[in-house]
């Protein structure tokens, strides 16, 4: 299993937070999520995604990844 922290741009509310879940929920081989304003934090099982696959959700969700 792989941990990431993601940044994100964008959010400000928990409206945000619900959107990324949702967009997170989606994905196969994350195993779990934490989702804070700003924030993403995942475990995911690279054999399944990677951690691009991840940011391209957060991106269609409507948020910005920071660099």
């Amino acid at each position: 299993m792989t941990e990431a922290i993601i940044k994100v741009e964008g959010m400000s509310c928990m409206h945000c937070v619900g959107r990324i879940k949702k967009a997170l929920e989606g994905l196969k081989g994350i195993q779990a999520s934490d989702v804070q304003i700003g924030l993403v934090k995942v475990t995911f099982d690279e054999k399944n995604l990677s951690r691009g696959d991840i940011e391209k959700a957060v991106v269609s969700a409507g948020y910005k990844v920071a660099a």
